[in-house]
């Protein structure tokens, strides 16, 4: 039985639109986001009580029907299992950290038959794992968290997952992990009951404005080390995507057409750091990054990322980490 829940609230919305209720299921996956799952559903709520109607019905159900334990260690009650979701109802799996191990077989057979019949699915944070598993993503537009995007390109280098912060593609929704959730079902409410409503749940949510679907994810470089060399810029988005290939820094100085020691000046200048250091600590978060969601081995991490040296590799990665890259593989 799904609860009715129009809550009491001071602010109000004009509503005078036909509307038919639309019901969600949010299946909780072992260490789901509760930041991302309470994004959301609480524009869902809002919706409610801004209109006092029944705009959404949502509910929350398991692989097994047990209370969920979310990755910040709260327990979350459900509302059943996957059998017993309605065939009407839009279903997303929502997930979190160790996407690939809390991905469950019986989830994604249940997933794929359901979009194959016809229903609307989705993944929210790293839901996409357990999409991907279902077989439903060739060649629709996805996204996930981007903590996750390297692994899981590893993991399914047939597909191409977005950096975008929401997508909507042949009846699969995803979105991202923090607020990006918020983001989508507002653009949802938008374009089902226009500006004013989704506009007030903007601001219910203190969420000044929804960011467009195609806003990526990452805050620049730029604008995390408030950096405003483009010289610098265009140094350092070079290094991140040429980790496992980028020659001496010799050479990336020479490509820019700048000396090795003007740019050492401009690294130190805005980012406190060198550029060795810079690139060295670009490729232990990217290994660690792989090792915590693939099968990869240390050495493999080690050359992915550029290495040429698995014993330095670990080594260094000791040093930053305080484990070594073979028991923190491990756990």
């Amino acid at each position: 039985m799904i609860k009715n829940w129009i809550p009491r609230g001071i602010a109000f919305c004009e509503f005078d639109q036909e509307f038919q209720t639309e019901s969600f299921t949010f299946v909780l996956l072992p260490e789901f986001s509760m930041n991302a799952f309470s994004s959301a559903v609480e524009p869902l709520r809002l919706a409610n009580q801004l209109t006092g109607k029944e705009i959404f019905h949502w509910r929350c159900v398991s692989e097994d029907g047990q209370p969920v334990e979310c990755s910040n260690g709260v327990t979350v009650g459900v509302n059943g299992t996957m059998d017993d979701i309605s065939t009407t109802d839009a279903v997303l799996v929502c997930s979190g950290v160790n996407p690939e191990k809390n991905a469950s077989r019986k989830v994604a057979d249940q997933i794929r038959r359901l979009w194959r019949q016809g229903q609307t699915v989705g993944g929210i944070c790293t839901g996409a794992y357990t999409l991907a598993q279902a077989g439903i993503l060739q060649g629709s537009a996805f996204t996930l968290h981007w903590e996750n995007l390297l692994a899981f390109q590893e993991r399914y280098p047939q597909l191409e997952a977005s950096d975008q912060i929401y997508t909507f593609d042949r009846r699969i929704w995803t979105c991202a992990g923090g607020s990006a959730p918020t983001d989508m079902m507002i653009c949802r409410i938008r374009r089902c009951y226009g500006s004013l409503l989704a506009g007030t749940i903007s601001s219910m949510c203190l969420h000044d404005v929804a960011r467009h679907h195609q806003q990526r994810q990452k805050s620049s470089l730029a604008a995390t080390f408030n950096v405003k060399s483009r010289k610098l810029i265009e140094i350092a988005e070079f290094m991140e995507t040429h980790l496992d290939e980028l020659g001496s820094l010799d050479d990336v100085a020479y490509r820019f057409g700048i000396s090795r020691r003007q740019m050492e000046r401009l690294f130190r200048k805005y980012m406190a750091t060198t550029p060795k250091k810079f690139v060295i600590l670009s490729r232990l978060y990217r290994a660690r990054s792989l090792m915590s969601e693939t099968n990869i081995n240390v050495a493999d991490a080690a050359a992915a990322c550029g290495f040429s040296s698995a014993s330095h590799f670990s080594r260094r990665f000791k040093d930053i980490f305080g484990v070594s890259p073979q028991d923190y593989s491990a756990s």
